[in-house]
């Protein structure tokens, strides 16, 4: 475990009171969007638990975070994995308020060339993951009255050509979140639905040079073009969380 004392980023005072003192859970969380957005919740004052399956990078972005952390090894798609990373948690940092199911991965190309277990692969990382996520922290969030944040995409009702793994998971991912919120709020547990839309991580790495998604953007307005760093997705992400949003667009 991770314990520093460093100065805050400037621009985090209007995140610090709802999140302040609270466990955040991010998976997927060693690189990309899951490790900037752990650097944001850390920033506003919440202690956080990074879930991924590289240790070593997992530990390389627990460095950088100004709030005692966590790291722990664990694949998405192992539901005994993620029971024990969330026994881990608890006895690490405390029960979790914020759990966000952020891990994810992407394949493109014809759905007739694809290989099968790379695109079930797919799926079970992206919903079946998230799934599992919310199996294994419920019980922490029910305590806490917490915010279960599934990261879906614009691919969730935007279905594209050469996608089809990858749009298939976002819109079960994110038709799950939506059966679940109705089935939580009674616990006072808020659900969430992050839509992101273009952002410069490793999934879109080469954007330009590849095919399917150099069409894609051709085919979209000026605006939706745009790739936004994951820095800046992150804060969208985290406002969200502070306001326990049921939607969160990022861009918005």
């Amino acid at each position: 475990m991770h314990s520093t004392a460093r100065p805050r980023p400037s621009g985090t005072a209007a995140l610090e009171a709802p999140l302040r003192g609270g466990v955040a859970v991010v998976t997927g969380a060693a690189r990309g969007i899951g490790e900037a957005l752990a650097r944001r919740l850390s920033a506003a004052g919440m202690h956080v638990a990074l879930v991924g399956r590289e240790a070593r990078t997992l530990h390389a972005a627990a460095s950088s975070l100004t709030t005692p952390s966590q790291c722990v090894e664990a694949d998405v798609t192992d539901q005994a994995a993620l029971d024990e990373a969330a026994r881990q948690v608890a006895d690490g940092l405390g029960a979790a308020s914020v759990v966000v199911a952020n891990a994810g991965v992407a394949v493109g190309g014809p759905f007739r060339m694809t290989d099968a277990d790379l695109w079930r692969r797919v799926v079970d990382v992206n919903l079946v993951g998230a799934a599992n996520t919310a199996r294994a922290f419920l019980p922490q969030l029910t305590r806490t009255r917490g915010y279960f944040l599934q990261v879906a995409s614009t691919a969730a009702f935007g279905s594209a050509p050469m996608m089809s793994a990858y749009c298939a998971s976002k819109a079960g991912a994110e038709s799950f979140a939506q059966s679940l919120r109705g089935e939580l709020e009674p616990d006072g547990i808020a659900v969430g639905i992050a839509y992101l839309h273009w952002t410069g991580t490793d999934m879109i790495a080469g954007l330009d040079e590849h095919p399917v998604l150099r069409a894609l953007r051709a085919g979209q307005p000026w605006f939706a073009r745009r790739v936004h760093t994951p820095e800046q997705v992150a804060d969208w992400l985290a406002t969200g969380v502070a306001r326990r949003a049921a939607h969160d667009y990022a861009p918005p």
